[in-house]
């Protein structure tokens, strides 16, 4: 006989286990995307997330940062200029997320493959196979 695990509450996130918790935080169409692409840039800038993603509307895209910042998994860094300048980049906690998000990408990679591959309906530049590394700025003392 299984038991229900309990019913918690974090930060406004309703959950029973763990697992629906890390849905919550991270699930959802195009939070995963961003954080997959904050870890191989480092730091990006609305308008850039904006050019790797074109599907998003700005709107939803203002939407998901501000949840994945209020969540603790991105920095959100507001240089006062003129013009002003934002920058978005992992936090540690973000940067935990990458490997499982590397692992999703191989994993929807083999499984184009194993369905015989896609048919390319606007053209574009081509994802390479291999998965690419996280940035340098992750790495060391400063990013571990």
């Amino acid at each position: 006989m299984t038991r229900a695990c309990a019913m918690k509450q974090l930060n406004g996130k309703t959950y029973r286990c763990f697992f629906e918790l890390a849905l919550a935080v991270m699930g959802g169409k195009w939070k995963p995307i961003v954080l997959y692409h904050l870890g191989h840039a480092g730091v990006l800038r609305f308008g850039e997330l904006k050019r790797d993603m074109p599907e998003v509307t700005d709107r939803m895209l203002t939407r998901q940062l501000r949840e994945l910042e209020a969540d603790g998994l991105i920095h959100r860094e507001v240089y006062r200029q003129v013009p002003p300048k934002v920058e978005y980049s992992l936090t540690a906690q973000g940067l935990g997320l990458f490997p499982i998000l590397c692992a999703m990408r191989d994993w929807g990679s083999d499984y184009e493959a194993w369905r015989g591959g896609a048919e390319v309906l606007r053209e574009g530049e081509a994802e390479p196979r291999e998965a690419r590394s996280l940035h340098p700025r992750y790495s060391g003392p400063a990013g571990a």
